[in-house]
């Protein structure tokens, strides 16, 4: 058993203008950067072994992040399965002139344990905050519907061609 504390990350960077848009805000590709390497963090002191990211289930963009704001990216793990592991992000700026903070983004991200032992199991996660209790009572209804979304999209998949079609004449020919 693991409290969600022990899963914790939070990793705290000032914007620099190298990171932004045209826009003079935080580009998203970095910010998915940080989250992805946040939440890893969090999964390989769940499991204690190789993860891998399996899926960003979620990425909600609520707030600009302006250069020389601070980014906040806080993770830890919020359900479990056998092998896996669901890791909830919150990302916190800072408007460092005034203190002011605000929630810029969250998102819910998979991770699967890379082992070769077949007894391997996720240890059960506990949560002591009141966040973390609210975040982790929703993991089974999230589950659920990553499990019914995976199937329309292995049936997606199945129907994506592999074909070169800006190399091939007949691609624009067929109609598609």
């Amino acid at each position: 058993m693991k409290h969600c504390k022990e899963t914790r990350v939070v990793q705290t960077h000032r914007i620099m203008p190298q990171e932004t848009n045209s826009f003079g805000n935080m580009f998203g590709g970095q910010l998915l950067s940080l989250v992805d390497n946040s939440a890893s963090v969090s999964a390989s002191r769940m499991s204690r072994t190789v993860v891998m990211t399996a899926a960003m289930d979620k990425m909600n963009f609520l707030a600009p992040l302006p250069e020389n704001d601070s980014v906040c990216v806080e993770s830890f793990v919020s359900g479990v399965g056998k092998k896996s592991c669901e890791v909830f992000v919150k990302v916190l700026g800072e408007h460092l002139a005034t203190g002011e903070r605000y929630i810029a983004a969250t998102s819910f991200m998979t991770f699967v344990a890379i082992t070769d032992d077949p007894d391997f199991r996720m240890p059960e996660i506990v949560a002591d905050s009141e966040e973390e209790a609210m975040i982790c009572s929703g993991y089974d209804q999230r589950r659920q519907e990553r499990l019914s979304q995976r199937q329309a999209d292995q049936a997606l998949h199945e129907k994506l061609t592999k074909q070169v079609f800006w190399l091939d004449e007949d691609y624009y020919k067929s109609g598609n």
